[in-house]
């Protein structure tokens, strides 16, 4: 790797490694250890396993310390949804991260650069290397940098609220039983349709939903029973 590329990813960044052996760690992949064992002997699977828990302690250090003094159950659903693969994924994509991976001939032709697993590993496996080169709280700096903007948007839309999951706990609770989702209707042509669910619990009508999918109408729909059932 070209001390031009470490130079370029450092400063999309903001971090300058001290031990730039680090960061090539973070930004190598299995295959091409596999196929240059004469190269390099290490992939960045550990500095995967050390980032994921950084990255976790520091998006729940954060939510426990706001002013809005969160529930745990918050607090997990939104630490739960801030690491998903798609999330790791679209930060990985805006700093072009995989513009610089190394990885096996294999991975390459298959489009590895642009593949969400392989982004969302080698984002965890980075903020392993910050937390080795420079510590805590360089690695909590840089966390926040890149995910705080995506942290108050979810916070503020409430859209890492799992409306169908706290819709079956509470059903489960309360009446022994599951909620039923039910189409009532299609409507539109092909690729504009708009989908209208029902929710049943206990045979009862609890909410309905519109929606540009099945997913989408069925999460309107155990909003409204959520809503109801907490009159």
């Amino acid at each position: 790797m070209s001390e031009q590329y470490i130079a370029e990813l450092e400063n999309c960044l903001g971090y300058l490694f001290k031990k730039k052996e680090l960061l090539i760690e973070a930004l190598t992949h299995r295959s091409f250890s596999h196929e240059n064992p004469a190269k390099t002997g290490v992939y960045n699977e550990r500095l995967e396993f050390l980032g994921d828990s950084v990255l976790g302690f520091v998006m729940v250090e954060y939510l426990f310390l706001s002013k809005n003094q969160f529930t745990e159950s918050v607090m997990a659903k939104t630490k739960s949804y801030l690491v998903k693969e798609s999330v790791l994924s679209e930060i990985a994509s805006s700093i072009s991260l995989g513009k610089y991976l190394r990885l096996g001939k294999g991975e390459e032709a298959t489009g590895g650069r642009t593949k969400s697993s392989l982004l969302a590993d080698a984002v965890e496996a980075v903020l392993g290397a910050v937390y080795l080169d420079g510590g805590y709280k360089k690695a909590k700096e840089l966390i926040l940098r890149l995910f705080k903007e995506k942290i108050d948007t979810i916070l503020s839309s409430g859209e890492f609220y799992d409306f169908k999951t706290e819709l079956q706990e509470k059903t489960q609770l309360l009446f022994n039983t599951i909620p039923e989702y039910r189409m009532i209707k299609q409507e539109g042509v092909e690729h504009k349709k708009i989908f209208t669910v029902e929710v049943d619990i206990a045979g009862k009508k609890f909410g309905i939903g519109y929606g540009k999918s099945k997913k989408e109408a069925e999460t309107i729909a155990a909003k409204e029973a959520l809503q109801r059932l907490a009159v």
